[in-house]
This record gives structure tokens, sequence and C-alpha cells, in this order.
């Protein structure tokens, strides 16, 4: 299945990082965190164009190296802490669209998940264009299932979630509870600004995947476990 749609793939990476320094630059197997999210959106038979999104003159290099869309760099005021993910991205939209390149869809490709494959790009473009979709998020199945989650109020607690009678074995529990986790965010430039954010209860559709490729890099342990899995997939 291919597309005549101009499918934007829109990479978002500030400079500063809290938790690990120059965090999309950081190597892993010996390849910047940043490259993994670009292989995987060149390798896309669905992606037309690949831009990123960056303050910072050092991954602005790095991009334009890799041949990645680097004529939109991204305000300073956009690349600070309170700067939501919303005002970045609506920010290149009306650049694109001075250039008269807005794309039919955009697909929100953040660095922080490397293990995220190029199938699953694939795979969930084809879901949102065949349902007509309008806003889809990436999720996986709940690490930490809610049956066993608690939410503390005051000097009590409850469960997140409770069942209609009691099990003790997770293979046993019947309701199926999902994460976000970043991999993927897919919508439509119309319906995006409409809306002021990518998620909407009762509109957004899911695009489920495994919790390994919804792996989100947030501080060296997680680049410890990526490495891991890496080295177990170049293994098999």
């Amino acid at each position: 299945m291919k597309s005549a749609k101009k499918i934007l793939g829109l990479v978002p990476a500030r400079g500063g990082s809290k938790g690990i320094p120059k965090k999309n630059l950081y190597p892993i197997m010996g390849k910047p965190l940043l490259q993994y999210t670009f292989d995987a959106a060149k390798k896309s038979d669905f992606i037309t164009d690949i831009m990123m999104s960056t303050e910072d003159s050092e991954i602005l290099n790095y991009a334009h190296r890799s041949g990645v869309d680097t004529r939109y760099v991204r305000p300073q005021h956009l690349a600070t802490d309170e700067a939501t993910t919303i005002d970045v991205v609506l920010d290149a939209l009306d650049w694109l669209e001075e250039q008269g390149e807005l794309p039919d869809i955009l697909v929100l490709l953040q660095p922080t998940s490397p293990l995220r494959t190029e199938q699953e790009i694939d795979d969930a473009l084809i879901q949102f264009m065949e349902r007509q979709s309008v806003s889809m998020v990436s999720v996986h199945e709940m690490i930490e299932h809610p049956y066993k989650c608690l939410h503390q109020q005051g000097d009590g607690w409850q469960f997140l979630a409770k069942p209609d009678q009691y099990v003790s074995r997770r293979q046993d529990y019947q309701n199926h509870y999902y994460a976000i986790n970043g991999a993927l965010y897919i919508v439509t430039p119309q319906w995006l600004r409409e809306k002021g954010n990518f998620v909407i209860e009762g509109e957004t559709e899911l695009y489920k995947m495994s919790s390994v490729s919804g792996t989100d890099v947030d501080e060296l342990a997680d680049i410890f476990q990526v490495e891991a899995y890496l080295k177990m997939a170049a293994k098999n």
C-alpha cells in the first residue's frame, strides 16, 4: 500500500537535558540516540519528508549531515523546560505553511524511542489511513497492572482498578490497560490546530505495540536497557 499523501516525520530534539547531558546525541552501541529515529524514518515506506525541530546548533549540524531537513530552527522560547510539545509542533506547522509545505499527515517521532521500528511506523500509518483517522497515539500494555497499583489519598489508599472478583495471577486478569509510550503520535495538521492536543479521549485511536518498542530513554538506566535489547537482537 503506497500513498500519494505528503507525510512528514517531525523529530523534536532540544539541546538541554536534565537526566542525561546532550541526551539526543548520546552514543548507544556506537550510534547517537537521534540516529535510531532517523534510520527508522528513512526506511519507512510512507514518510515522504523528515524534518528536525531543535534550537541546538550541534544537533542541527548532525541532522544536516544525516540528510534531514534542517531549514526550520526552533525559537529559543520553545526550547525551555516550560515549552510544551504541542507548542513546538504548532510553531513548526506555522513555518511549514509559510513555505507552502503543510503536510497531509504529521508523524511526531521523539528520538527518545530508539527501539520503535520502521515497520511499526508503517503499520500505524496504514491503520491511520485505512480508518481515515485524524489522531493516533502508540501505547503498550501497562507493565504494572492497575489491579496492583495504588492511589494514596490522605492517610488512606485505594486500588486504581478493581476486578469483579479477586484474582492473584496476571494471566487471569480480564481487562486490558495501556500506557501512552510517546513512540508515535500521528495527526492531521487541521485536527491538531483545532484541538490543541495530540490525544483526545473518544477521538484518538490507539496503535498497540510491545513495551520493548515503546521503551522511552529518560535516564542512564534506560540507555543500558536499550543496549541490552540491541545486543540481544543482534545475536538473534
